[in-house]
C-alpha cells in the first residue's frame, strides 16, 4: 500500500493569513494527505508566513529556522514556505536558508498540493505567479474552535498608505461575488458555526471592485437571513467608507454585534496626511460620535500607530488627547516600523526607538484606564455571552464586545456543566486587569 504522508501547517500573522491556510489545508486533504496538528507527527511542514512589519518577520525567520532543525535531525522530510514573507523575499529565503525545500508566493497557493508532491521527491520549487490568483473561495479545513469562523470577502488593498507594504505583497484590491460569500457562510452554518467574522484588508470598499459601488450594507443584509447563524461581527472598516447606510444596518439587524473594528492608526491632520490618509481629530471624532448615537451600545476597537517618521510631541500629545476623549472600548497601538519599498521609509525626521517604544507605553496606559473606567460601568449588567473556552477550573467567554483572539473575555466560575460554544447569560460582577468576571444568570 502506498504511504499517506503527514502534513502539519503553523499559519502566523493575521486572519486573512490563517484562511489562506485553511485553504490549502482542504486542497491538501481532498488530494489524500493526512493533516496533523504538530511537528513530530509531520512528513512535510508549511510555514505560512506573515511579513507586514519588522517583529512578524522576526517571527516568521525564527519559525522557519525551528522547523528547519526538524528536517536537520531527520525528523521531517520537507519544509515548505508560503505566505507574505515568501511573497516579499522569494529567492532570498532559500538562498539565506537552503534547507527550505519550495517557496512559493501566495499566487500559487491553489498549487500546494504539486509543491508538496515535488518536495517530497526532492524536486526544490520556487513559484511566483500573479498575486491575483491567490484562491479567495472553495473548502477550507478550520482552524478556528467549532462555533466561529472567519470569513473573507475581499484582498489586497489600493490605499496606499505611505508605511504600508501590503500592496506590495498582496497585490491589489480583489474581491468575491456577494454569491460566493453567502454560500460559503450558509456551508459554515451548516456545519455548526454560530459567528462570523467578517474580513479583508478593507471590508468597508467591499462591492467596488466587482459591482462600482459599495457594498458591505447589502452583503451584511444577506449574511443575517441565514439560519443558524446569531453573531457577525465586522473587522477592519476604513474611516472613509463608513457609510450611513453601513451604520443603520449595523444598528437595525440583531445578528450583527454592535461592534466594529476600525484601524485610525492616528488623529493628527498632518500625520495623516503624512500616512497617505484622510481625516483630521474633529473629522475622526465627528464620525465616531455620529456612530455611537446610531447605533445603541456600540463598541469601537482601534489601532493607532505611534512614532510615525515627523510625530512631533504636539502631534503626540493631541492623540494622547483623543484617546481620552474618544474612550475607545477596546485598542491596540503599534510603533512605526520602516519597512522597505514604502515611502515612509525614505521619510525625513525618522523617531528613535526608545522614543517610539515610550509612546506606546504612554497611550496604552492611558487606554488602561479608559478600559477601567468603562469595566466599571459594566459590572451588574447582564449580556449574552459565548462559551469559547473551558481550561480545566473556569470557562472563558465572550460578549459582543469582545472579538476571539485579540480581546480579553469575561472569566466564568460556574458549578454548572456548560457547552463550549453556547449562548448564555451572563451578569459582571467585577475585573481584573483586562478580564471581566460574571456569573450565569
Amino acid at each position: 500500500m502506498m504511504k499517506k504522508y503527514k502534513i502539519g501547517m503553523i499559519s502566523l500573522g493575521c486572519p486573512k493569513n490563517q484562511v489562506d491556510g485553511e485553504i490549502m489545508l482542504d486542497k491538501l486533504n481532498k488530494s489524500g494527505f493526512d493533516i496533523v496538528t504538530s511537528i513530530e507527527e509531520s512528513d512535510i511542514m508549511i510555514v505560512n508566513t506573515c511579513g507586514f512589519i519588522e517583529d512578524a518577520k522576526k517571527e516568521a525567520i525564527e519559525t522557519i529556522l525551528e522547523v528547519c532543525e526538524y528536517k536537520t535531525a531527520g525528523l521531517i522530510s520537507a519544509v515548505i514556505v508560503t505566505g507574505c514573507l515568501a511573497e516579499r523575499y522569494q529567492e532570498e529565503i532559500i538562498k539565506e536558508i537552503p534547507e527550505v525545500d519550495s517557496v512559493i508566493g501566495i499566487g500559487a497557493d491553489r498549487d500546494i498540493v504539486k509543491v508538496c508532491q515535488k518536495a517530497l521527491i526532492g524536486l526544490q520549487t520556487t513559484y511566483f505567479p500573479k498575486k491575483e490568483l491567490l484562491t479567495l473561495d472553495g473548502g477550507r479545513m478550520l482552524s478556528t474552535p467549532s462555533h466561529w469562523a472567519y470569513l473573507k470577502i475581499s484582498d489586497g488593498c489600493d490605499n496606499r498608505c505611505s508605511y504600508c507594504a501590503i500592496p506590495g505583497i498582496r497585490g491589489g484590491y480583489i474581491e468575491r461575488p456577494v454569491e460566493s460569500i453567502v454560500d460559503e457562510a450558509k456551508e459554515l452554518a451548516a456545519n455548526g458555526i454560530k459567528e462570523l467574522i467578517i474580513i479583508a484588508q478593507d471590508t468597508t470598499k467591499y462591492g467596488y471592485k466587482l459591482y462600482g459601488e459599495y457594498r458591505l450594507a447589502e452583503l451584511l443584509k444577506q449574511l443575517c437571513k441565514i439560519e443558524g447563524v446569531e453573531w457577525i461581527r465586522l473587522y477592519y472598516c476604513y474611516p472613509d467608507r463608513v457609510t450611513d447606510e453601513l451604520i443603520e444596518v449595523i444598528a437595525n439587524e440583531d445578528k450583527i454585534c454592535p461592534y466594529i473594528d476600525i484601524p485610525l492608526q492616528h488623529c493628527n491632520e498632518d500625520v495623516l496626511r503624512a500616512m497617505n490618509r484622510k481625516g483630521s481629530y474633529e473629522e475622526l471624532k465627528a464620525l465616531l460620535e455620529k456612530m455611537r448615537k446610531r447605533i445603541p451600545n456600540l463598541a469601537i476597537r482601534t489601532t493607532f500607530m505611534v512614532g510615525f517618521p515627523g510625530e512631533s510631541e504636539e502631534a503626540f500629545e493631541e492623540l494622547c488627547k483623543f484617546v481620552k476623549e474618544i474612550k475607545f472600548d477596546k485598542m491596540g497601538c503599534f510603533t512605526y516600523s520602516p519597512e522597505e519599498d514604502t515611502p515612509a521609509y525614505d521619510f525625513d525626521n525618522q523617531i528613535e526607538e526608545d522614543i517610539k517604544s515610550k509612546r506606546a507605553e504612554i497611550i496604552m496606559d492611558i487606554q488602561y484606564g479608559v478600559t477601567e473606567e468603562l469595566y466599571k460601568q459594566k459590572i451588574g449588567k447582564t449580556y449574552k455571552a459565548v462559551i469559547d473556552e473551558f481550561d480545566g477550573e473556569k470557562y472563558i467567554a465572550r460578549a459582543y464586545f469582545d472579538s476571539p483572539e485579540i480581546d480579553s473575555g469575561i472569566i466564568i466560575n460556574s458549578d454548572k456543566e456548560l457547552q463550549i460554544g453556547e449562548f448564555v447569560n451572563i451578569r459582571i460582577t467585577s475585573f481584573d486587569g483586562y478580564d471581566l468576571i460574571g456569573e450565569i444568570v
